[in-house]
């Protein structure tokens, strides 16, 4: 077998490149600390590595979400706190409000207290998050959701619809509750009927608390009701009941409900139960009326009005009574829309927690399918140069192996 000096160049030249090239490449792993550089690296690895950096951006654009999300409802029930305070505030100046002995001046004074804290409670309802949007607008946040008017009435200037927010795949939550859920649209009364002392009135009787006592007696009931009841009383106290179409109410046998009122006593039939102080006079009527709505500032306008009305004490006393069931009703409302916002916020507080988790797992199998072992990779390098430095001294003794050099 013939070996040309050619061809024992080339052989040489061939493998300090390859090993030039194996060096280089353990050198961009040793200084990146990575071992897939380039697809043509680990052409499978290179594919999963993609993925799951696909899937680690999603991860962290959700946990985004969720801090955007608990920042958002963090703003919302700390104005929600506030706004029960106020509401507590509010129905005990009402239970003062009713005390006999309290001069006109005195009940003025209450009324200015309550005016104040009308208007804190719209500066709270228009609470805004770090953004600048409003929290109780709805997704209409770019204007504060509620307006008081020139006559002090407030309106609503926001919409119904709930802002909401992707925390996982297919998985949305509601960041923030729309202001007329939670302040204007409360069921009036006990949230199922609103009684109330005839207008013309002029004995002392006074409506107190009153409730569904039988829920089933009720609902039956409501059907023929004609969505209400006037109950009427003659000079000796007995009384009776029509319907909202003027009818008789009657009792499962046929026969008309009433009976004989006392003093602190209290009305009963088709499962609503009534309780009464005072005396009636001839003619006078209590009004029960079903349904019905009263937002939170109309509440404690009217609260305002009855304390600055100069009316008897009787007057007042049936006027804030059924304001403080307005105002019980729209604490209760606030109540739940804190619960409500707690359990969000506990389901991002699992859902972030669930997401660390997973960023944990991701990481790692990203770092053991494109990171190097530095160690390994140290130890290949240092050999790799051992091998090209023998390689390019053998080269150097080879290329002297001439018969030209023999023959000299």
């Amino acid at each position: 077998m013939r070996l040309s000096t050619s061809w024992m160049y080339q052989q040489s030249l061939g493998t300090m490149l390859d090993q030039q090239s194996a060096l280089a490449a353990t050198q961009n792993q040793v200084s990146t600390g990575k071992r897939i550089n380039v697809a043509s690296d680990d052409p499978v690895g290179a594919g999963r590595v993609i993925g799951l950096g696909h899937v680690l951006a999603a991860n962290a654009q959700y946990t985004g979400n969720i801090d955007s999300a608990n920042t958002r409802l963090s703003t919302e029930q700390t104005a929600l706190t506030a706004i029960s305070g106020l509401l507590d505030s509010a129905r005990t100046l009402a239970l003062q409000g009713i005390n006999g002995t309290l001069s006109a001046s005195d009940r003025s004074d209450m009324a200015a207290q309550l005016t104040q804290m009308r208007d804190q409670l719209v500066q709270l309802a228009n609470t805004t998050d770090a953004n600048g949007d409003a929290i109780f607008a709805g997704t209409s946040t770019t204007r504060a959701p509620f307006v008081k008017g020139a006559d002090g009435t407030v309106s609503y200037a926001g919409n119904d619809a709930s802002q909401m927010t992707a925390i996982g795949p297919g998985l949305q939550i509601t960041m923030s509750d729309a202001g007329a859920g939670v302040f204007m649209d409360i069921a009036a009364g006990n949230g199922s009927f609103t009684a109330s002392a005839g207008g013309s009135n002029a004995g002392t009787l006074v409506v107190g608390d009153n409730s569904v006592s039988d829920v089933a007696a009720w609902n039956g009931a409501s059907a023929s009701s004609g969505g209400g009841y006037t109950i009427s009383f003659d000079a000796d106290g007995n009384w009776t009941a029509a319907d909202a179409h003027g009818q008789p109410v009657t009792d499962a046998d046929g026969n008309p409900v009433g009976g004989s009122y006392k003093d602190g006593g209290s009305i009963s039939f088709n499962g609503m139960s009534i309780s009464l102080s005072g005396t009636p006079a001839a003619g006078d009527s209590i009004d029960v009326e079903a349904g019905g709505k009263q937002d939170i500032f109309s509440t404690l306008d009217s609260m305002i009005g009855v304390l600055q009305g100069g009316g008897s004490d009787t007057e007042i006393a049936n006027g804030l009574n059924r304001q403080i069931e307005s105002i019980d009703r729209a604490a209760a409302n606030v109540s739940n829309v804190e619960v409500a916002i707690g359990g969000r916020m506990n389901m991002l507080d699992q859902q972030r927690t669930a997401y660390a988790d997973l960023g944990v797992v991701y990481d790692t199998a990203l770092s053991d399918t494109q990171n190097v072992d530095v160690y390994t990779a140290i130890s290949n390098l240092s050999t790799q140069s051992a091998a090209l430095q023998a390689s390019q001294q053998v080269f150097a003794q080879v290329k002297s192996m001439s018969l030209f050099n023999y023959i000299k």
